[in-house]
């Protein structure tokens, strides 16, 4: 990663530089048995249509709150790119009355018809699939993703020193964000080529951290799992030697 990088865009932004075809999400989810591998070049793609559909569609702007009700998931780490890519402020599981727009699981319709802005809803399926009936009051953002565009450029460059995110009460601005991600990878062990397994939850930044932000900020590449407590441990052992796995979290 460059040294120049602010944002979690431009961490993205070099990854794709450097080598866009390696991975960088391998995403399990064991209550359903998927399993979802995304190169940096796959992974900034689905980022570029998101920020599209968030910059346009939606109409959001850089200073905008957006409610971000999901789990760990390869499509969450997608919103938390596209947000930082349009100068958004994720609020990772935030209030979505007190937020301009909401992106919600299917486990968090309820809370987030409070928000009275832009709703837009994931099914959370194997492959990204769609909602069978899309839920009233929502956007289903596998209907409306697909026909963004693959190259996303913001209306308005993205200042490092604004607010990006903010999760479990801890606000940062977009280069705090990646200065602390580099820092913790260092603490992590990580470095270029490195891949860290992880099941914590993305509710605080520890979890986010292992799950994105480090990976990203250092050169190396996460497998996040979901419902991993339902994995034994021969099974766990299996995926860290057939994903290559260098550290655990």
């Amino acid at each position: 990663m460059n040294a120049s990088d602010r944002t979690p865009a431009d961490l993205l932004r070099s990854a794709l530089a450097a080598d866009p075809a390696r991975p960088l999400v391998t995403f399990y989810d064991d209550a359903t048995a998927e399993r979802v591998e995304l190169s940096v070049a796959t992974f900034a793609n689905w980022v570029a249509k998101t920020a599209n559909l968030l910059q346009g569609d939606l109409a959001a702007a850089p200073g905008d709150r957006l409610a971000l009700l999901l789990p760990a998931h390869w499509q969450s780490a997608v919103w938390l790119l596209a947000c930082s890519s349009v100068g958004v402020v994720a609020e990772v599981q935030g209030d979505p009355a007190a937020a301009d727009l909401v992106v919600s699981g299917p486990d968090t319709l309820d809370a987030a018809r409070a928000c009275r802005g832009e709703r837009i809803a994931l099914a959370l399926r194997p492959l990204g699939g769609r909602f069978p009936q899309v839920p009233e009051g929502f956007a289903d953002y596998a209907v409306e993703v697909p026909g963004q565009g693959d190259r996303f450029a913001p209306f308005t460059p993205v200042d490092p020193d604004a607010p990006a995110l903010t999760v479990d009460g801890v606000a940062f601005t977009a280069a705090e964000l990646v200065s602390r991600a580099r820092e913790d990878g260092a603490a992590l062990g990580l470095h270029a080529g490195s891949r860290l397994l992880t099941g914590r939850s993305y509710d605080t930044w520890d979890g986010l951290a292992a799950g994105l932000y480090a990976p990203l900020a250092t050169g190396g590449s996460v497998v996040l799992c979901r419902h991993l407590d339902r994995v034994g441990a021969d099974t766990l052992a299996q995926r860290v030697e057939s994903e290559r796995v260098t550290l655990t979290a």
